[in-house]
């Protein structure tokens, strides 16, 4: 009898071990198969949530079959302490696995929030936006200058919030002074600067910043990154480059910066000043000689007078023969590498052509025709 109830006992046994066997594994299956998300969202973990709660949250918004396996995975895996609070951006079809991974790894967060401060050249703005899951493109939600309009409640609100990012986007061809003049507009930071950082030091780009960060040190970031650049360049420049040490391949780099905002005329218009340079030619380029005006210091804000182009100043390239003796703004990736690798053209001269880009000439006469065509746009204009 007993050996009856032993055998009974032990097929239950291995029924029950074969039953639980299979349970593991279709839920080790279902935590790395396809997920249910049919478009991606942008899912909250709040400071101090744990991963029940968070399991519940993602099995409401549909990211996850079971909230059940969702945690046993976590757990099996040894993630259960790892998560992290932030905003995370998960895509459609996304495994447990791979929400797993994404709550539990640097807690940088991929969606949300996010306030940008644009260091422009003629302003300051902050415009707070939004990432929209589906389209993955940022939607704004607020834009205002800081030392001008009326915050918004949702900067203030947001910008307290742990998962908001906050960066701000540094416009190329900004001089020293005025990055510095809009880093001391930017509230939360703290920190003075006792003196403005060389011209053309600085790295046009975007920086992360958080309340409380030191101007100073935002500034070392800066400069750190434009060495590293100018650096990558100089190495990379071409063998007749018309510039022979990288203090001079700034200063080219910034001249061309002022020049345009194009990006498909760098090359172009660094051609220009090379072959020029080349020649022995006056650069005769207009921001130089208004940079000699402000020293950098904001805008001219008006067009050039004849007497300022035959004034003689350090940086006024119709009179000095050469470069100026220092950059006239911080040139960015695009304008140093055009500055080391110019294309290769024959042309000595450039105007505007009222499209936002210019007509380049070899000889004068030609250059000659587009100034006039360039004039009669201005004059077009000023009439409507």
């Amino acid at each position: 009898m007993w050996k009856a109830v032993a055998s009974n006992a032990l097929s239950v046994l291995v029924v029950l071990l074969f039953v639980l066997g299979g349970v593991i594994l279709t839920g080790r299956e279902s935590f790395r198969a396809e997920g249910p998300l049919e478009t991606a969202i942008c899912f909250r973990v709040e400071s101090g949530a744990n991963f029940n709660s968070v399991s519940k949250g993602l099995a409401s918004e549909g990211a996850v079959s079971s909230a059940q396996i969702f945690n046993i995975g976590v757990d099996y895996s040894g993630k259960s302490q790892d998560l992290k609070a932030g905003s995370y951006l998960i895509q459609s079809g996304a495994t447990m696995a791979e929400i797993s991974d994404l709550l539990t790894g640097t807690g940088r967060s991929t969606c949300g929030t996010e306030i940008v401060y644009r260091l422009g050249i003629t302003r300051l703005s902050v415009q707070v936006r939004e990432l929209d899951p589906e389209t993955n493109r940022f939607q704004a939600l607020e834009t205002f200058n800081p030392t001008e309009d009326t915050v918004p409640e949702a900067y203030t609100r947001l910008r307290e919030q742990s998962d908001t990012k906050i960066r701000m986007a540094v416009a190329e061809g900004i001089t020293s002074w005025q990055v510095v003049n809009h880093l001391n507009s930017i509230d939360f930071l703290k920190g003075s600067v006792a003196e403005i950082p060389a011209e053309g030091s600085l790295a046009p780009d975007s920086y992360e910043i958080r309340p409380g960060d030191d101007r100073n040190e935002i500034l070392a970031r800066m400069s750190a990154a434009q060495t590293r650049l100018v650096a990558q360049a100089w190495a990379d420049r071409a063998a007749d480059s018309p510039v022979s040490n990288e203090a001079d391949l700034v200063i080219l780099a910034s001249i061309i910066e002022k020049e345009t905002a194009e990006p498909d005329e760098r090359g172009m218009v660094a051609s220009v000043f090379a072959n020029r340079l080349r020649q022995g030619m006056k650069l005769q380029t207009d921001p130089t000689v208004i940079y000699g005006i402000t020293k950098g210091e904001g805008i001219l804000g008006r067009g050039l007078r004849r007497s300022e182009l035959r004034a003689p100043t350090p940086w006024n390239t119709y009179v000095i023969p050469a470069l100026p003796p220092t950059p006239i703004a911080n040139p960015g990736r695009a304008a140093l590498r055009a500055a080391a690798d110019p294309d290769s053209t024959d042309f000595i001269f450039f105007v505007a052509d009222g499209t936002g880009g210019h007509a380049f000439a070899v000889t004068l006469a030609e250059h000659n025709r587009n100034v006039a065509a360039w004039r009669k746009i201005e004059a077009e204009r000023a009439e409507n």
